[in-house]
């Protein structure tokens, strides 16, 4: 149940009294208070309490470096104003100190920075000279983030995620041999359709009015929007309202199987929809719809393997723990999801299998996945 604004601030207010001498405190090295930021993450998926990371910065990181007693003066000043469950660490080493305000509750953010920001500023005030004061950032992230909100295109707030950039470090090579797998396959691909391509183009324009492809904004790593692109298989000017409240009840688990094609086991999947062109229902059924998506994979948006990106509408719907399908890899053609039961397997099972993809992803991988999908595909059209 959420707390009054009331009771949240009087929750913040125990900080004070909570408080112990910095001498008692573990202060983290920059490993291992990113490390923290990650399990407090996980944690907050599970137990639904927010919490707020706050980073203090003297000046750029070189003077910051050059200029440790203020730093140390910082550390000092900020102890009193946690309570022992709050973590402090180096989000920066010797240039960026990090705070996480855990057991929070989301009612009133503006009344937690605000009590925060006050306490914070006086014990900073107190400890440090005008001078070192002026020179201090202070900024405050929430985690989570409202990144699903943000319709610029942007990614999402990766300062709440640098262990994904410590990864990404990590595996620089092997990222490159994925790249190149995707311009080299995606390039090759494009070359061997252009005939299957310009078929499937007088088709659609000879079946019915409208363009040849369907244009959809998507969200890919990080929550950044691209220009999502498929052969169209639907009639044009069509009200996308009734799948947006079916993939929401799918996100929810609410949806119900359906047996469709004397499948006994039935399937999640939108049924008799009467938006798709009887074109389309042989484009869907054989995946031939999807092929415009190697345009997607050749620019950059999309890889080969992957997570399937979803539609801006989706996200709204979404647990917090699902997000993380969208941050580890890029979105891709054909996933272990795809390969593994496709519409058979409901959505909290296909967000387990894209992160278990993203978990255990190689270029081997990508590979038995690719040499799966063709007979993915056939099992799935007939």
């Amino acid at each position: 149940m959420a707390l009054s604004r009331v009771d949240n601030v009087s929750r913040l207010e125990d900080v004070a009294s909570a408080a112990v001498p910095r001498a008692d405190r573990n202060i983290l090295t920059e490993q291992a208070f990113k490390r923290m930021i990650a399990v407090e993450r996980k944690r907050t998926e599970r137990s639904k309490e927010p919490f707020l990371l706050m980073l203090v910065e003297a000046g750029d990181a070189q003077s910051a470096s050059k200029n440790g007693r203020s730093l140390d003066s910082i550390m000092s000043a900020l102890a009193p104003t946690t309570r022992e469950t709050d973590v402090i660490g180096w989000y920066k080493d010797r240039a960026a100190i990090g705070v996480m305000f855990t057991g929070l509750v989301a009612s009133d953010r503006g009344s937690i920075l605000t009590t925060i920001l006050n306490r914070v500023s006086t014990a900073l005030r107190s400890e440090l000279s005008f001078d070192q004061f002026s020179q201090i950032t202070i900024s405050f992230h929430f985690f989570p983030d409202d990144w699903d909100h943000d319709k610029s295109g942007r990614p999402s707030n990766l300062t709440l995620y640098p262990d994904l950039e410590s990864a990404v470090n990590g595996k620089r090579f092997v990222l490159s041999v994925k790249r190149a797998m995707d311009v080299a396959g995606s390039a090759l691909l494009l070359v061997l359709c252009v005939p299957l391509f310009g078929a499937i183009a007088v088709s659609i324009k000879a079946s019915s009015r409208g363009p040849v492809f369907f244009k959809q904004h998507r969200v890919g790593q990080y929550g950044r929007r691209f220009t999502f692109l498929k052969f169209r298989s639907m009639y044009v000017n069509n009200d996308h309202s009734v799948h947006e409240e079916y993939v929401k009840k799918l996100i929810a688990g609410d949806a119900e199987r359906i047996s469709l094609n004397g499948n006994a086991e039935g399937v999640y999947k939108l049924a008799n929809d009467n938006r798709i062109t009887s074109l389309g229902r042989f484009l869907r059924k054989t995946s031939l719809d999807e092929l415009p998506q190697l345009l997607n994979v050749l620019w950059g948006d999309m890889s080969l393997v992957g997570p399937r990106p979803p539609i801006p509408y989706e996200l709204t719907a979404y647990e917090t723990w699902h997000r993380r399908r969208l941050l580890q890899v890029k979105p891709g053609i054909t996933g272990l999801w795809q390969v593994s039961g496709r519409n058979r397997v409901g959505f909290d099972d296909m967000v387990r299998l894209d992160l278990h993809y993203a978990t255990e992803w190689s270029p081997w991988l990508d590979f038995k996945i690719l040499m799966r999908t063709p007979g993915a595909v056939i099992k799935g059209a007939y």
